[in-house]
């Protein structure tokens, strides 16, 4: 019995001098963070419909794919990780968040070899987000097609 208690009195006392988060400030830097990167994601796609002639449509998937590769690079230099610190949900959110997963799990595990350690391991954390977000677009498809018929 005294075993319990001395548990419930560590976690209180732990508790009580733990910070506690300044959740309107961590509000705003995710805030100005995601935003960031959407007008960074934005000029990019402006880029590649003035340039190189592309639609609207059709900008989307370099867009994309050059967010990945810079979102995978500063994950390789360790420079996002330091961005996610700060902005927290502001720099997981967006698809570069979703590089910065798979990144990450690929460089932990790299030394367990290429196909064991990076490819076992890259979608560990990212699967369940692959999952997730097909099952609730199918939903939400449904839903649709439901309200519309």
């Amino acid at each position: 019995m005294s075993n319990k208690f001395d548990k419930q009195n560590y976690k209180n006392t732990v508790k009580s001098y733990q910070p506690k988060p300044n959740l309107f400030l961590n509000c705003i830097k995710a805030f100005i963070i995601g935003g960031l990167i959407c007008v960074i994601g934005q000029a990019l796609t402006d880029f590649y419909i003035n340039v190189f002639g592309y639609s609207e449509k059709d900008a989307a998937s370099p867009t994309a794919a050059t967010l990945i590769l810079i979102s995978a690079l500063l994950t390789g230099l360790g420079i996002y990780d330091k961005l996610a610190q700060f902005a927290g949900a502001g720099s997981a959110v967006p698809i570069t968040g979703f590089a910065n997963a798979i990144t990450s799990a690929a460089l932990e595990h790299k030394s367990e070899g290429y196909v064991l350690g990076v490819g076992g391991n890259m979608f560990k954390l990212a699967g369940s987000v692959i999952v997730y977000g097909t099952v609730s677009a199918y939903i939400v498809g449904i839903i649709r097609y439901l309200i519309t018929q």
